[in-house]
This record gives structure tokens, C-alpha cells and sequence, in this order.
């Protein structure tokens, strides 16, 4: 809890991929990181904070249906991402769970 207050403190611009995909599985500003991490992996849909290759995009995945019926746009860039990309089998749980929503 202690990172996640630093975090939030951080300037959002200054976010790493690490910084971004722990606040995205602890649902902290949802609203500003989900489009920011987007970003982040539409130039590398397997960005890698210091988990595993792919972690961000495995953070971004697991929100639900509800989640992504408020921003219906950014739920089709990542659709598009995740069906361009050649994601490893770990990630296919994750990939066709949200394909799924």
C-alpha cells in the first residue's frame, strides 16, 4: 500500500510500465491509466514491467464488462491491440476472457 501511495503522488506522464500495471490491478485511476497503458501497448503490446512479458497487457485485461462499457472506444483499441498481436500462451486466458465481454 505504501507503493501506491508514492504512485499516486507521481506525475502521471512520469508513470513506468511497472508503475502502471501495479495501480491497474489495485484499480487506482482507472479512468487515466487504462488509456495511457493503451498507449503503452499499441507501440509493444507485450510491454513488460517486472513481472513477465505482457504483464501490463495482463493487468488491463482482467477489468470487466462494466469497466469497459464506459469507455466502449478505448475497449475497441484494445481489442484491436490484443487481435494484432502474438501474445504467449500464458496470456491467452486473459486474451479470451476479455475477447469474451
Amino acid at each position: 500500500m505504501a507503493t501506491v501511495r508514492e504512485l499516486r503522488r507521481k506525475p502521471i506522464g512520469g508513470l513506468t510500465v511497472e508503475d502502471m500495471r501495479l495501480l491497474i490491478r489495485q484499480n487506482v485511476g482507472l479512468a487515466y491509466l487504462l488509456p495511457l497503458a493503451a498507449e503503452v501497448l499499441r507501440i509493444d503490446p507485450l510491454a513488460e514491467g517486472d513481472m513477465y512479458e505482457g504483464d501490463l497487457l495482463a493487468a488491463v485485461l482482467t477489468w470487466s464488462a462494466e469497466v469497459w462499457n464506459k469507455s466502449p472506444e478505448l475497449e475497441r483499441n484494445v481489442r484491436l491491440i490484443v487481435s494484432e498481436a502474438d501474445v504467449p500462451p500464458a496470456l491467452k486466458p486473459e486474451v479470451e476472457g476479455f475477447l469474451a465481454l
